[in-house]
């Protein structure tokens, strides 16, 4: 990564005497408030009125995505071109896949990231497609390679400014977009798929990493990274940020309370017909469902929500974790309102090879209860590092 003379080009600070983003009460639902919260975690604490207004007048997910692009327009005439880019994120982030606006809206983001941190990513083969991968490195010898990734349909450019911060502190990041993810999903038509460790390990054979790295997986990928270090012996060190031993219990915690002894009985049945009438039913009550159920068949590639629900399930930890032999630290938010408590405990004991297993429970008085630390995510880089340097 160039060192960049940008002040846009905005670096994650996680100094203990770093100024906290905060998390704020942007709307009454807990999802879309979330939403608002993870994009001015990047941003910075200058779209936190623009961010309010919208979620005072937002009714309906069309109001939210020309909010949201009327944002990045106006932040793109005042040169705020970091602001503009995670504007336009946020819109495309609410879209059908099937808008046809999307993908204009996507490369304009993409376009943006890159040229503000000087980076285009290396296409790296994968089972007809590619995996778009960054190799960023500091000046000197490196102090460790981190392998990042993120989780459902995430972009990796999403990370730059976390990846940045790890470049300036001399580390080497190899950052990408798995099947199902950014541009291996948008581009290459790449779904995706529980056994990560073949798109990791065809990333570090094309870059010819054959020592030991740090993998960090972001949101469903702190489940895909302990699955991956689970088979790919490379991954010395894994962290869960946060959690996420199993999929389907994260996807039924979003169509309602109790649903995920339900649906597990009706998959274990194969009722394919029920399930596909009970998602319709609560994909019309809840927008948040309606949203993940279409986001979740197209990062897939499947045609019912029995289908979905289905990959979901094979997406899980609970048979590999004992396979684990490397060092672990398992992060996780006290009010995560997609990954339950529960599994925080639950990864943890069933690591029973793993070298060391550290956990930690991120609270409201720090401002990073919330899903991956948002509000205060430096706090959580910061005890990671801290983490790493412990065991070096």
């Amino acid at each position: 990564m160039t060192p960049s003379d940008n002040p846009q080009a905005r670096a994650l600070d996680w100094r203990a005497d770093a100024p906290v983003i905060g998390y704020h009460a942007f709307h009454p639902d807990t999802s879309l408030n979330f939403q608002c919260n993870r994009w001015v975690q990047w941003i910075g604490p200058e779209a936190i009125p623009g961010v309010a207004a919208l979620a005072a007048r937002a009714d309906g997910y069309p109001e939210w995505i020309d909010g949201f692009l009327a944002l990045s327009e106006q932040a793109r005439d005042q040169q705020r071109t970091l602001a503009a880019a995670y504007f336009l994120r946020a819109a495309e982030f609410f879209m059908a896949p099937t808008d046809p606006r999307r993908p204009g809206i996507r490369d304009r983001f993409l376009a943006d990231m890159r040229a503000l941190y000087r980076v285009e990513p290396i296409e790296v083969p994968y089972q007809g497609g590619a995996l778009p991968t960054y190799d960023l490195v500091p000046t000197g010898v490196p102090v460790d390679t981190v392998l990042v990734f993120g989780g459902f349909d995430s972009y990796i450019e999403e990370f730059l400014p976390m990846a940045a911060g790890l470049v300036a502190d001399g580390y080497r990041v190899i950052a990408f977009d798995g099947p199902g993810q950014g541009g291996a999903l948008e581009v290459h038509g790449l779904p995706m798929t529980p056994e990560w460790e073949r798109p990791v390990a065809a990333v570090l054979d094309h870059l010819g990493v054959d020592h030991d790295v740090t993998a960090i997986g972001v949101s469903l990928g702190g489940g895909l990274v302990v699955r991956a270090a689970a088979f790919e012996p490379r991954l010395q060190r894994v962290i869960a940020f946060d959690i996420l031993d199993d999929e389907l219990e994260v996807v039924a915690r979003q169509i309602g309370r109790g649903a995920f002894a339900a649906i597990r009985l009706l998959l274990a049945v194969r009722a394919r017909p029920l399930i596909n009438a009970v998602a319709r039913r609560a994909a019309r009550r809840k927008p948040v469902s309606a949203w993940g159920l279409q986001q979740g068949m197209h990062i897939t590639a499947t045609r019912s929500a029995y289908d979905f629900l289905m990959a979901a399930r094979a997406t899980n930890t609970r048979s590999i974790s004992d396979r684990i032999s490397a060092d672990a630290l398992l992060l996780a938010g006290a009010d995560d309102h997609y990954v339950p408590l529960r599994q925080l405990p639950r990864q943890a004991r069933n690591l029973v090879g793993a070298r060391s297993v550290t956990t930690r429970i991120f609270t409201a008085d720090e401002d990073a209860s919330n899903h991956c630390q948002i509000g205060n995510l430096g706090l959580a880089v910061r005890f990671g590092l801290a983490w790493l340097n412990h065991l070096r």
